[in-house]
């Protein structure tokens, strides 16, 4: 058996009035995700515990099938492991958007005007992180480079377990009310909007008429991780597939294989046809679990776009879901799939929800009575609901499971 997952970040969402009361998965046109529903397990699956926070780095442990209350230990972390940084056991790390904030003068009184400074290229972040290195860096700080405003740092002996902003929960608001409490953190935050606000490469963004990421944001502090084997849970071969650091240290941290995907972004324009041709690669090179993760939904709904949103989730099943399940046919192995977001991110609100989310799970030798149309409402409508994202990973891996 082969085990596909098409993780939609941030693809739920939320009635929209633009839309008549339909949401963005109601109005995307997604020929093989309603073909696939026809046929297949529906409902909603819960996959940020209570009292953890609904990030994609909680949410897609879960859609994993792993239990985040016993082996998540920050998000920063998980990205480290993709830059490639070998943290020690007294090391916290932190990660580190570069954002775009107003130019109030006292910089409590500054706005989150965006919390990735425009989407910045990966070429020009890495050109102010030295700057920040070269400003802070020190026997117990260091900051890393990552890709786009995505960055990261390590504080040698650092404070764990604190009360964090992340940045995209507070476009267009007041920072004020939102800066850390721990001092360190603070002072960092605040002198480098005096290091990057004149830098050159921000005042070249500005005269092409762009966004400067003229302050870093420390949140999702943790320590170093400690995820099970997928191997070893589940006895199968793992890939994935995804543009973000926070997906592809998941993935070392589980002992998949990691594919890069040339221009894969993790926003609109991503390589959308580049995943899947890469997914059915990896199935071709004898790969049991594939995993293709796609940021695009997520920004979007971070960035109030709506019409992107739409577009999004219509590239996904068009230039995704659609040839590799065509190719997965093609090769006349048995193959399920399991098709879901991690988490809600509604346009209305510009950051992720708690609510449980809609799955798909289609079997190659198991067809069901599904729903004719995926959507937020018909998976709740058919009554089947999973307390946690392991419970519908056991669901699902329950072939591979039975050979345990």
């Amino acid at each position: 058996m082969r085990y596909f997952v098409m993780l939609c970040d941030g693809m739920a969402d939320y009635p929209i009035a633009s839309l008549g009361e339909k949401t963005p998965m109601d109005v995307a046109k997604k020929t093989t995700m309603n073909a696939l529903a026809s046929e297949a397990l529906v409902g909603k699956v819960k996959t940020v515990p209570d009292g953890m926070k609904p990030g994609s780095d909680v949410a897609n442990l879960a859609a994993m099938g792993f239990d985040p209350t016993t082996c998540y230990t920050g998000r920063s972390p998980l990205e480290a492991l993709s830059i490639g940084i070998d943290m020690a056991d007294t090391d916290i790390a932190f990660r580190c958007n570069l954002v775009t904030l107003t130019d109030e003068a006292d910089y409590a009184q500054k706005t989150m005007a965006d919390y990735s400074a425009q989407e910045i290229s990966s070429q020009e972040a890495s050109q102010l992180i030295d700057a920040i290195n070269e400003a802070f860096s020190d026997e117990q700080i260091h900051f890393y480079a990552g890709v786009s405003y995505r960055h990261c740092m390590i504080w040698k002996g650092g404070p764990n377990g604190l009360d964090l902003t992340p940045p995209h929960d507070i476009s267009d608001r007041v920072i004020g009310p939102y800066l850390p409490k721990q001092p360190k953190i603070l002072a960092l935050m605040e002198k480098s909007y005096e290091v990057l606000k004149d830098h050159p490469v921000n005042q070249a963004r500005k005269a092409r008429g762009l966004r400067p990421a003229n302050s870093i944001w420390l949140w999702g502090e943790g320590t170093r991780p400690s995820i099970p084997k997928f191997a070893e849970a589940f006895g199968l071969t793992g890939t994935v597939i995804s543009a973000v650091d926070l997906i592809k240290g998941i993935g070392i941290g589980t002992g998949f294989e990691v594919v890069d995907v040339p221009g894969a972004t993790g926003n609109i324009d991503t390589n959308f046809a580049g995943k899947g041709q890469a997914a059915i690669d990896a199935f071709r090179r004898g790969r049991d679990y594939v995993y293709v993760h796609v940021e695009a939904p997520d920004e979007c709904g971070h960035q109030g776009d709506l019409e992107n949103k739409i577009r999004a989730i219509e590239r996904i099943d068009q230039d995704i879901l659609g040839p590799v399940v065509a190719a997965l046919k093609q090769d006349g192995e048995p193959f399920s799939v399991l098709v879901m977001p991690d988490h809600p991110t509604p346009i209305a609100t510009k950051t992720h929800a708690m609510d449980p989310v809609p799955f798909l799970i289609w079997r190659s030798d198991e067809k069901r009575q599904g729903v004719d149309h995926f959507t937020e409402e018909t998976a709740g409508q058919t009554g089947v609901f999973y307390e946690s994202g392991k419970a519908l990973g056991q669901e699902f891996l329950k072939d591979a499971l039975a050979k345990q």
